[in-house]
């Protein structure tokens, strides 16, 4: 099969995978339960192969059986939205309270475009296609979910290779990066809470004073970082939200601190370490001002690990598609999180990223992803669907 021809099937796609993309846009929903947009999923795949749905969840997913013996391979797209309100001033942007700020909205239609596109060629498909639609990407773990009712194996066989596609609103239109080895970070944090003995803000040596060993961990974790972990293995841990006393009572020790932290780590080791570092900090502070303190571990995704032979093939692939200059090689990995690196771990394959600026819109200063100004091109929707059926069909007819 020459993949060309899938670049222009695709671009007839292009008004039917926008309309899809724009409805989605407009009535996001989030987390696990995503009953209106999987209801849109299966009205487009219902007659593109047999459909397997989840258990206790809205997930799907589609079997394209290939018509000549062979391996299968797996292909991803993630359905949830944010719990995030649009300030885009888009003619349909969501109004709901939710907002597909993170570009999954795309994602689906290009999932569905290449579910048309592998269906139309599936006579000359050396094996089967497993398109995933997964919901819970967001925090939730959807990924994992699917993998554990074994929603990776309804074609009988375990697949060779999976492969996944994000947009992002600061890389440049129609661009694709990534790299082999680790691109993305094992993505979790904690909630650290001190308990003191409340009293009266002019007499503090009569109270336990939980706010002071909360400052001075928040202030001593970034240094504590940079002396115990090694620097050429990146960590973030970053505070987002801190919690004390009332803003009416400032002559008030209160009982209990509390603050919450993002961890990124980029490797096994320091994804263990991390906890032995953060704990030493906040027990030392704890005993320092004789207070109690205890530390609530969020689940964390895994590591990203693409595999080096299936970056390759997708470098092959884009430059075969749409030409050389359109492929770049991402000298370093990003701390964002994403429960695909549970599929890569249990299945070798590749997370490519995808620009989707607007025209007109300068990459470097654009809204990022999960921003609610956030927006991205549909343009590329045809180049998506057209990349993940030719990743199937690269990977399974070679």
């Amino acid at each position: 099969m020459n993949l060309q021809d899938l670049t222009a099937k695709a671009g007839a796609l292009s008004e039917h995978l926008r309309k899809i993309r724009r409805d989605l846009h407009q009535n996001p929903e989030f987390g696990l339960d995503l009953p209106k947009t999987l209801e849109r999923v299966l009205v487009e795949i219902q007659d593109l192969g047999e459909v397997f749905l989840g258990q206790g969840m809205t997930a799907a997913a589609l079997l394209i059986k290939g018509e000549k013996p062979g391996p299968t391979v797996l292909l991803r797209a993630d359905m949830d939205a944010l719990a995030v309100i649009e300030d885009t001033g888009l003619d349909y942007a969501s109004t709901n309270g939710y907002m597909h700020a993170c570009g999954h909205d795309l994602h689906i239609a290009m999932g569905i475009g290449a579910a048309k596109l592998l269906h139309q060629h599936k006579s000359e498909l050396n094996g089967d296609v497993v398109i995933w639609f997964q919901p819970g990407e967001e925090g939730l773990a959807g990924a994992d979910r699917m993998l554990e009712q074994k929603m990776h194996l309804v074609s009988g066989s375990k697949p060779v290779a999976a492969y996944g596609v994000h947009v992002f609103s600061v890389y440049p239109k129609g661009m694709f990066g990534s790299r082999p080895g680790p691109l993305m970070a094992a993505a979790g944090g904690f909630i650290a809470t001190f308990k003191g003995a409340g009293g009266h803000g002019s007499m503090p040596w009569l109270s336990r004073d939980p706010i002071s060993p909360m400052a001075q961990s928040i202030a001593t974790l970034q240094s504590a970082i940079n002396k115990r972990l090694d620097l050429f293995d990146d960590v973030v841990v970053n505070v987002g939200w801190v919690k004390a006393g009332d803003d009416h009572t400032e002559n008030v020790i209160p009982e209990t601190a509390s603050f919450g932290a993002t961890v990124r780590t980029f490797s096994e080791n320091h994804s263990v370490l991390i906890r032995d570092v953060v704990a030493d900090v906040l027990e030392g502070a704890a005993k320092t001002f004789g207070v109690e303190v205890s530390v609530e571990w969020m689940p964390a995704s895994r590591v990203l690990v693409n595999d080096a032979d299936s970056v390759l093939r997708s470098r092959k692939v884009i430059a075969e598609l749409f030409g050389e200059g359109r492929y770049l090689d991402m000298p370093n990995p990003i701390p964002g999180g994403e429960d695909f690196a549970s599929v890569l771990d249990e299945i070798p394959g590749a997370f490519i990223f995808m620009g989707a600026a607007p025209d007109g819109v300068d990459p470097r200063t654009a809204p990022s992803n999960h921003s609610n100004k956030a927006v991205f091109d549909d343009d590329v929707l045809p180049l998506g669907a057209a990349f993940l059926a030719a990743m199937a069909v690269d990977t399974l007819n070679q």
